[in-house]
């Protein structure tokens, strides 16, 4: 994929032709073998570090900043002193699993902003080079040699060049090692689907025996074309094929889960609970605390006011870890409840994705993509109040 990308782009290209060492990783570009002075007014080497903008698999945009990590010491001036005037930052900055930078520079060309890669490379190589250059005149980036690019596995079919254009490279691997399974797709876990399909983990597992009906589609994630619900797919084969799209390890499991098969479930790192029937739940519930497999169990309550003009409802979240078993199956539904419009398939999209956020945020603390200052067990939103109430383990 690296070479592919700099023939693609002629901006690289053109680097590359000019003897520069250009490497891709983690799809950020490195420009290695750059000289600059050290505090101790020795010549050495260091690394450019750049974002990659892509407008389209493969195919780079002008760059989105004009800033620059550095990975070396900091560049300083012939006679020693720090080249301040591209300063912006020195710390640990840890853009992805294999790749760490020193430094951030700043240097704003007067136009605003760098017409492409090669102007950007070349700017910043030349400010820290020239210093290089007045002590040892023949130091100078273009070294003519190859380097290697780390080819990575990645689930995605393209880059995931949001999380690398944010600069958390690092953070979104986290998740990257985990199997997640999803009961139920009729809307939040679709919903859920459509989340924890932009993450790196490993697998997706989905489980739901239901047929995609046309009331499905206005409860989901997307659009669903006339053609595709004339083609009376599963609910499983139809986010397969639309997430196939993107990713690999989307898994389908067209069955309902029943005591037959509950102990399919004990495998995974994490599950989505995402059923609309309280003993299906309880089953579930008690399988995975069983097999110490972390869960949330996502339900709605939405109710017809008195004069059947408006609705009110919640949407809950509970989450079942070994630190919260007895207090999550306190939350969790035993029955199902007759009166509950929900049941009916009224199209709430809203608060279907609401629900789904909620889980997928709470997992994401789970699992230390967010901060968890709260450490809750159970949330509630409550439509009517638009109030979110956080129930933990010491209240």
């Amino acid at each position: 994929m690296s070479l592919r990308l700099i023939a693609l782009n002629p901006d690289l290209q053109r680097l590359r032709d000019e003897g520069y060492e250009l490497e891709i990783r983690s799809n950020y570009l490195l420009v290695h073998s750059v000289p600059y002075v050290n505090s101790r007014r020795e010549v050495v080497r260091g690394i450019l570090v750049s974002e990659m903008n892509m407008v389209s698999p493969g195919v780079l945009d002008r760059p989105n900043t004009h800033q620059i990590y550095f990975i070396g010491e900091h560049p300083c001036n012939p006679d020693g002193s720090e080249l301040v005037q591209i300063k912006n930052g020195t710390t640990t900055y840890q853009l992805a699993d294999d790749l760490v930078a020193n430094h951030y520079f700043s240097s704003k060309p007067k136009s605003g902003a760098y017409e492409n890669y090669y102007e950007k490379v070349t700017s910043y190589a030349r400010v820290i080079s020239n210093q290089a250059r007045a002590i040892d005149p023949t130091a100078d980036a273009r070294t003519w040699k190859m380097v290697d690019s780390v080819e990575e596995e990645s689930v995605f079919l393209y880059e995931d060049t949001a999380s690398s254009r944010a600069g958390i490279q690092a953070i979104a691997a986290r998740l990257k090692h985990q199997r997640i399974a999803i009961v139920g797709l009729g809307g939040t876990g679709a919903y859920v689907l459509d989340l924890v399909a932009k993450t790196h983990v490993r697998e997706i597992h989905l489980y739901d025996g239901d047929p995609y009906r046309q009331h499905n589609a206005f409860r989901s994630p997307g659009a669903a074309s006339r053609e595709k619900l004339d083609r009376r797919l599963s609910k499983v084969a139809y986010w397969v094929e639309v997430y196939s799209a993107m990713r690999k390890g989307v898994v389908p499991h067209e069955v309902m889960i029943n005591e037959a098969n509950i102990a399919d479930l004990s495998g995974y790192d994490f599950v989505f609970v995402c059923v609309d029937k309280g003993e299906v739940r309880q089953l579930i519930a008690r399988a995975l605390e069983t097999h110490a497999v972390r869960f949330i169990d996502a339900g709605m309550g939405i109710n017809l006011t008195d004069d059947r003009s408006q609705l009110w409802g919640t949407c809950r979240v509970t989450t079942s870890t070994p630190a919260t078993r007895a207090l999550a199956a306190a939350r969790i539904p035993k029955a199902d409840r007759d009166d509950e419009v929900y049941g009916s398939n009224i199209q709430i999209a809203d608060l279907n994705c609401l629900n789904a956020t909620l889980a997928v945020m709470k997992w994401k603390r789970l699992s230390q993509f967010y901060v968890d200052d709260r450490n809750e067990h159970d949330s509630t939103y409550n439509v009517n109040l638009n109030q979110l109430t956080n129930e933990e383990s010491g209240s």
